[in-house]
């Protein structure tokens, strides 16, 4: 079984709130959108029948601390039962969560995180749980048994220093090409940062950094990825910079690509 979860939750965002709005815009598209339910390889994607909807958990609290643990009970809750998991975020940030309870499921995960940010700084502006910092909690906590980030084109010398230490294979996106993916270890899981795209691309996102990929090439980077996936999340949708729904529209589409990934 597949599933979708929304989780609505940027109070861990740098810069600009907004994707706390995602998960339902993204899915409004399968209704709303100028596309239809099929994917780049035929695969026809509908609620209920290939992926069961789990619809977005609500937050009590804006507690950075509080909701890392909400989302680590209710997504190890809901990949119990072997089933595979698309997280709809929301920011980066909820990957420290999602990732860790896939861990506690499956052991130490191989990921492919796919952004414009290397996402490693050790305690970004005072905050541990940062958008900016959840693969460096993963990888202090020993729960990565392989991390390779793909599209990166912002790396400081202090993110450069954290890549050394823990090992983390950087293909930036001054050297993109697909070679990386036959070297891809699975079971995989996908961490999917849609600012790893080129604004030109993606508007609706709250860190413009020019330079990423154009859709064709995230989308044939995912088509040549062959070994299982067992998890993803799309992050960092940020409807409030969107214009026209282009970026819902994209969004959407890899929403369709990620459960394909997974059945």
């Amino acid at each position: 079984m597949i599933k979708v979860l929304g989780i609505p939750f940027d109070s861990n965002s740098s810069f600009l709130r907004g994707p706390y709005l995602a998960p339902p815009r993204i899915r409004l598209m399968a209704a709303e959108g100028s596309a239809n339910n099929y994917t780049e390889e035929g695969q026809e994607i509908i609620a209920g029948r290939d992926y069961e909807d789990l619809g977005d958990l609500s937050f009590a609290s804006q507690d950075s601390q509080k909701a890392y643990e909400q989302i680590k009970r209710y997504v190890g809750e809901a990949i119990a039962d072997e089933s595979n998991l698309l997280s709809l975020g929301g920011d980066h940030s909820i990957a420290y969560p999602v990732i860790e309870a896939h861990a506690l499921k499956h052991g130490p995960m191989h990921v492919l995180q796919l952004d414009a940010h290397g996402d490693l700084y050790h305690d970004f502006e005072s905050n541990p749980f940062s958008h900016a910092s959840p693969f460096a909690r993963l990888l202090e906590k020993g729960v990565l048994q392989s991390l390779t980030q793909v599209g990166i084109r912002t790396l400081t010398q202090h993110q450069r220093e954290q890549a050394a230490k823990y090992k983390v294979k950087i293909v930036e996106m001054k050297d993109f090409s697909l070679e990386f993916v036959s070297a891809l270890d699975g079971p995989l899981y996908i961490s999917l940062d849609i600012d790893v795209l080129d604004p030109a691309f993606a508007p609706g996102v709250s860190h413009y950094e020019p330079g990423g990929m154009s859709t064709r090439q995230l989308l044939d980077l995912l088509l040549a990825v062959k070994v299982p996936v067992i998890g993803a999340d799309l992050v960092e949708y940020n409807p409030i910079r969107d214009h026209h729904l282009m970026t819902a529209m994209v969004a959407f589409k890899l929403m369709k690509e990620l459960i394909a990934k997974m059945r």
